[in-house]
């Protein structure tokens, strides 16, 4: 019924004879891949087009320093590459005049740590979303083993225990979301963003399912005399079709990575005023990395170019379509949505009242087919190796074809495991584990699953 990937996925012959063993373990990835309903809110299908970019001789070449200004001899068409990829990030997120691009940082999280490097001192304070409250690690997080959360503290002061660089560098304070709505409530955030003066103000992160204000962010961020920084990962390519608001031209930096909604290959980009850029590009090379990896750009350029054709703007604006249905429809089997719905490509779920947590609930929709990952959520009171929630995210089926309408049939097959499972919650995991992978009625789904996807062409 809906788009397979019986085509997608190329032959390999040179690797099959000459390693079969990897060439097995890639082969059982595919299978999974196409077979499942892959639903990690940070993941997405690539075209053919940037999987030949990014498996290209690109990959041979070393290029340490920026366009025309190399170390190494014989980058001209390196140059012209990466001068591409920057022109259309810069066309494609509509920066300002005075704005420049760097697309060398590895990942997300190098090019956050290269942006706290360029602009902070050593033990200078980022002020960053609390983690459990949908923040990322490279935010800033750090806690103290046995401490519990508070929700009545809108503030998080951290720990001995320093998770990331940005904490372990930098010192590190933590914002929250309201204890009732679960949302930011930027009256509050603003006092205690002027109370603690941070040098810098970081939004965005992994499980917050609402679109920011980020004029409102920027304007906190100035009262404080911060520097902003926006970091967009989740919901780039969101923003790139105009689906969600953009904090380009608003904050004084703002960093994604490509691979989630924007759909290219890994990587990331800072997009920031030239001023503040001369300093970030030092930053990346050479005070983090050295070459770039321009597979990695040639398939990020590819990946560019798609997103500027009307048929992305379609397909972002289906993912939260998709969002929303699946929001609505699990709300009708009683799971609870935190903040009570999305405004993007992933919602949270709160399994507290249905007594099977994130932890053993991710491994068995896993085992029925729906793939899945277990997550803290707002007022947290469990551990983050078995958290009370569930992220789910609409990018990689909404790639694979699927319409509102099939929102209903996953959240049906979503419940079917949890009444299926929820005999076993009070068990060990390991026990759990043992029920669950010979469980006759999950495999049953998954077969449901694969029949599902079977009928059509991926990409």
């Amino acid at each position: 019924m809906k788009n397979s990937n019986s085509n997608y996925f190329l032959e390999k012959p040179n690797l099959k004879s000459q390693d079969p063993d990897v060439y097995e373990i890639l082969k059982a990835e595919e299978e999974k891949q196409t077979n499942k309903l892959c639903m990690i809110a940070s993941e997405n299908f690539v075209s053919k087009a940037i999987r030949e970019a990014v498996g290209s001789a690109f990959m041979n070449k070393y290029s340490e320093g920026q366009v025309g200004k190399r170390f190494y001899e014989g980058n001209y068409n390196i140059d012209d590459l990466e001068k591409l990829c920057k022109e259309r990030a810069a066309k494609l997120f509509n920066i300002p005049v005075k704005w420049r691009v760097n697309v060398q940082a590895l990942s997300g999280s190098p090019a956050n740590l290269a942006v706290y490097m360029a602009l902070l001192k050593p033990g200078e304070k980022i002020m960053g979303m609390y983690l459990y409250d949908g923040g990322h690690i490279t935010h800033g997080w750090s806690y103290e083993k046995g401490l519990k959360n508070d929700p009545s503290k809108i503030i998080h002061r951290g720990g001995q225990r320093k998770v990331s660089a940005s904490s372990y560098f930098f010192t590190s304070v933590q914002y929250k979301t309201d204890p009732q709505t679960q949302l930011i409530d930027y009256d509050k955030l603003e006092k205690a963003v002027l109370a603690e003066k941070p040098q810098i103000l970081v939004t965005g992160g992994t499980a917050y399912p609402r679109e920011i204000d980020y004029k409102r962010m920027n304007s906190i961020a100035k009262k404080a005399g911060a520097y902003y920084l926006a970091d967009i990962a989740h919901e780039a390519g969101l923003i790139a079709a105009g689906v969600n608001n953009s904090p380009v031209g608003i904050a004084d930096v703002v960093t994604f990575t490509t691979h989630k909604t924007l759909r290219c290959n890994r990587g990331a980009i800072i997009m920031a005023d030239k001023k503040l850029m001369k300093k970030i590009d030092r930053a990346v090379f050479p005070g983090l990395q050295g070459g770039p990896h321009n597979h990695s750009i040639a398939g990020i350029a590819v990946g560019l170019k798609e997103a500027m054709q009307p048929e992305f703007k379609k397909y972002a604006a289906q993912i939260v379509k998709n969002a929303k249905a699946l929001a609505s429809a699990l709300e009708g089997y009683r799971f609870d949505i935190v903040s009570g719905g999305t405004d993007k490509h992933l919602l949270l779920i709160d399994l507290s009242s249905k007594g099977v947590f994130g932890r053993k609930f991710a491994r068995a929709l896993d085992y029925a087919g729906i793939v899945a990952n277990m997550n803290t959520i707002p007022q947290e009171s469990r551990s983050p190796s078995d958290p009370s929630g569930l992220r789910i995210g609409t990018p990689w089926v909404t790639t694979r074809g699927l319409k509102e309408e099939d929102m209903g049939l996953i959240a049906k097959w979503m419940n079917r495991v949890m009444e299926r499972i929820s005999e076993w919650k009070s068990l060990k995991f390991d026990v759990f584990d043992a029920k669950v992978a010979k469980c006759d009625a999950l495999v049953g789904i998954a077969s449901e699953i694969k029949e599902f996807l079977s009928d059509g062409d991926c990409c």
